[in-house]
């Protein structure tokens, strides 16, 4: 059994699941395993930084930690234990996953739970990575961001052949 701990800033209200949606924001998770920078494997990250970002901000929604994380051996376990799964029930509600890196099995789960994952290259600091999907937001969106935007509300425009 995988423990899921989640971290947010102190609110009048109790939750137990993720926080609402800032209206407007593309809700977007980190693999970290500081909660300084994009530094994780989708499988290894020890814990995701969860933010709702829009073109103009980002607001910190919560930090979400795991104990059972992959040892990136490539191995896979023979008692059956899933640890992908876990994380992406606590995951729900995301839009974007960055990541350095991330399985075919790992990515198919996170799309079909309408999480769309994002590989980057290199390491990069969290603000570099939440700014980068804000000038994406200001600018034109690829393909892919726009569907994810119009999936999750959040675009009421609608992609031309012009763009």
């Amino acid at each position: 059994m995988t423990s899921v701990r989640r971290f947010s800033l102190v609110t009048d209200v109790d939750h137990a699941l993720m926080p609402e949606r800032q209206a407007g924001a593309l809700r977007v998770a980190i693999a970290t395993q500081d909660i300084k920078g994009c530094n994780a494997h989708f499988g290894s990250a020890k814990r995701f930084a969860v933010y709702d970002v829009t073109p103009d901000a980002w607001n910190f929604v919560e930090a979400v930690a795991f104990d059972d994380v992959s040892d990136e051996s490539g191995k896979h376990r023979t008692e059956g234990d899933d640890r992908i799964t876990p994380k992406v029930e606590a995951l729900r509600g995301c839009h974007l996953l960055f990541c350095l890196a991330i399985g075919g099995p790992s990515a198919a789960k996170l799309v079909s739970a309408k999480i769309q994952p994002v590989k980057v290259p290199q390491p990069h600091s969290i603000e570099e990575v939440l700014s980068r999907t804000q000038t994406m937001l200001r600018t034109a969106p690829p393909p892919w961001l726009r569907k994810v935007l119009a999936e999750a509300g959040v675009s009421d425009k609608k992609p031309s052949f012009e763009d």
